[in-house]
């Protein structure tokens, strides 16, 4: 490990934040002697982030911790545009409306985890619809224009994938990497910022902007990049069985949030602890050193502790007892998925779809064929077996992890 002399690379480095850095020597010592304003960009494409996007979302508050200002920048320019990076198709062009409601819906999590005030090292949010709008499209071609040559944008992966792949890369996109570049500079005049964070793929964006603005205005910038997240198991950080893992609520209920992180790899636990909690580091030390059945009380940790900064620590304690209850006392937890039985009873088949334990009927009959499909811990081999709740409520489980309440309509 690179040993740095700032407290803020020096904690990056600790915590697992850092994959590449542009100038390192550069950037220690800058931060050494001044407060250093950095950002990290959000498009608007949806009205929550998800887990994926939340290893960023740490990397700002880390920032704010070592006594520096981070900058979330809401990408209500950008999205109109749509970034092409690991992308295979094209977006979906969203309103103005659609974008202005999803920047209000990712906003909650910066508030939970940024410390907002006129401090020198408050955070701030910023939207690059502010400049990006204003813009004259001969101008930008004029002022910026020159210092892009196709041959070099034609070598980014975000445009090579699509042209190996022979799918269409539009020339609305074809322009994001430029609008990014931009949006550093800008946000270098505007807010003195001299750190551009963001993940693996974004580093060529980031040298971009960097380049720009050397060129154009002669300041030096820096970026940084944190290691693209994966799971032990090589699956995409951020994915369930089910689809995105949602930051917000709204999309997601506290229990289903708590459990991924509690049904995270045992492989995964101690890097997990250093990226997405604030855990003191000898402690996890010794958590990630649990073996056997003990690592689940890390792993309960793990999932009390980023549920606690994303959704607030009354939603970590109900999701940890809705768990206990579950699990431990074969009880129906309150935060539990709830399905409503109607009145003439349903089959099994119907229960898991409607609950969302599968996406349709085949998947549910393989479910039950496997048996994954249990009503109150009890297996469940046929397929139209008919459900009635004139007993009350049964506990609907599929696999070991995933269980729901079905209750009379």
């Amino acid at each position: 490990m690179t040993e740095y002399k700032s407290d803020l690379l020096r904690l990056l480095s600790e915590r697992g934040h850092i994959h590449q850095l542009t100038d390192a020597h550069g950037l220690d010592a800058l931060a050494q002697k001044e407060v250093v304003v950095a950002y990290n960009g959000y498009d608007a494409t949806a009205s929550s982030l998800h887990v994926g996007n939340l290893a960023s979302v740490m990397l700002l508050r880390r920032l704010q911790q070592a006594g520096h200002k981070p900058i979330a920048l809401m990408g209500g320019g950008t999205t109109k545009v749509g970034d092409p990076s690991g992308k295979d198709e094209s977006r979906k062009l969203l309103t103005e409306e659609t974008i202005a409601s999803n920047i209000a819906g990712i906003a909650k999590v910066f508030h939970r985890l940024l410390r907002f005030d006129d401090s020198a090292t408050g955070a701030q949010m910023v939207n690059n619809a502010d400049w990006l709008d204003q813009l004259g499209y001969i101008d930008l071609l004029r002022n910026v224009g020159p210092h892009f040559t196709v041959n070099r944008m034609l070598t980014f992966d975000s445009v090579k994938l699509r042209l190996d792949r022979e799918q269409p890369l539009t020339f609305l996109e074809f322009n994001y990497m430029i609008l990014q570049a931009y949006d550093f500079r800008e946000l270098a005049l505007r807010h003195g910022c001299r750190l551009q964070l963001g993940g693996s793929d974004q580093w060529g964006n980031i040298v971009n902007g960097i380049e720009l603005t050397r060129r154009m205005n002669g300041i030096e910038l820096f970026g940084l990049t944190t290691p693209l997240l994966t799971t032990a198991d090589g699956a995409k950080m951020g994915k369930s069985v089910n689809g995105a893992v949602w930051l917000n609520e709204e999309l997601l209920p506290h229990y289903d949030f708590w459990q991924f992180w509690r049904n995270t790899d045992d492989r995964d636990v101690g890097r997990f602890l250093r990226i997405f909690t604030d855990v003191p580091l000898d402690e996890i030390v010794r958590l990630e050193a649990l073996e056997g059945s003990e690592i689940n009380a890390a792993k309960v940790v793990l999932a009390n502790e980023v549920t606690k900064l994303v959704r607030g620590e009354e939603a970590a304690k109900a999701a940890e007892a809705t768990a206990s209850a579950t699990f431990a006392g074969g009880g129906l937890g309150a935060d539990l998925p709830v399905w409503h039985v109607p009145a003439e009873g349903c089959t099994i088949i119907d229960a898991l779809v409607g609950i969302g334990f599968a996406a349709s009927r085949g998947e549910a009959k393989r479910l039950i064929a496997g048996g994954g499909a249990k009503l109150d811990g009890m297996a469940v081999s046929d397929e139209n077996q008919a459900i009635s709740l004139k007993s009350g409520e049964i506990r609907l489980s599929s696999g070991k992890k995933k269980h729901g309440i079905l209750k009379p309509l």
